[in-house]
């Protein structure tokens, strides 16, 4: 029996923050990617997964970037609008593998303690996976490798019969680092030629 562990945002729901922040910076992608990368960092992000409290870390960013406070407030204020929808194709194949007795079904996503009920609730297909780990429940965030290991021990699975899934390269790499397959996820139907 084969392990699967799928990652949660751009595997099963769609996360697209530019839906937020393009239109906001009028379509100007420069200054999209520079508050991006620059300002609502992916180490604030990853604070936020990793359990601290969203409001208190943004509030913080904003002393550090006044100029910037309103595009900071909507990463909690606008955040439902930056998961417009389940990833195509996706619903049918996790109940195809869930369904099928070759393999057991976990989860592991990067996720805030305040957003991901809230996410879990709006979307069925998050439902449909009932073992799973989130990071800011355990104050750990991909890549890093504790939460793989993390996974495995509560999973009660071991690593070399495990599959990890997920949007992002370097959590794949992380995963194959401790001697978990990891399949760097595009879209559905390769997913399925891949796995089925």
């Amino acid at each position: 029996m084969r392990n699967l562990i799928f990652d949660f945002g751009n595997v099963l729901v769609r996360w697209e923050p530019e839906r937020v922040y393009l239109p906001y910076f009028h379509d100007d992608e420069a200054q999209y990617w520079y508050f991006w990368r620059h300002v609502c960092t992916q180490e604030l992000r990853n604070r936020i997964d990793a359990g601290e409290d969203q409001r208190h870390c943004i509030d913080s960013q904003k002393h550090l970037f006044p100029d910037y406070a309103e595009p900071l407030d909507m990463f909690i204020s606008h955040w439902e609008e930056t998961l417009p929808g389940e990833m195509p194709g996706m619903s049918s194949l996790l109940q195809q593998l869930i369904d099928d007795p070759r393999y057991n079904i976990f989860g592991l996503t990067n996720w805030s303690m305040e957003t991901f009920p809230l996410a879990r609730q709006k979307f069925a297909i998050l439902q449909m996976i009932n073992n799973y780990v989130v990071s800011a429940d355990v104050h750990l965030v991909k890549p890093d490798p504790a939460i793989f290991h993390l996974a495995l021990d509560r999973f009660g699975i071991d690593a070399t019969q495990t599959t990890f899934i997920d949007d992002n390269p370097a959590n794949v790499e992380a995963a194959k680092a401790i001697g978990i397959q990891g399949i760097v996820f595009t879209n559905a139907d390769d997913l399925r030629s891949q796995l089925l």
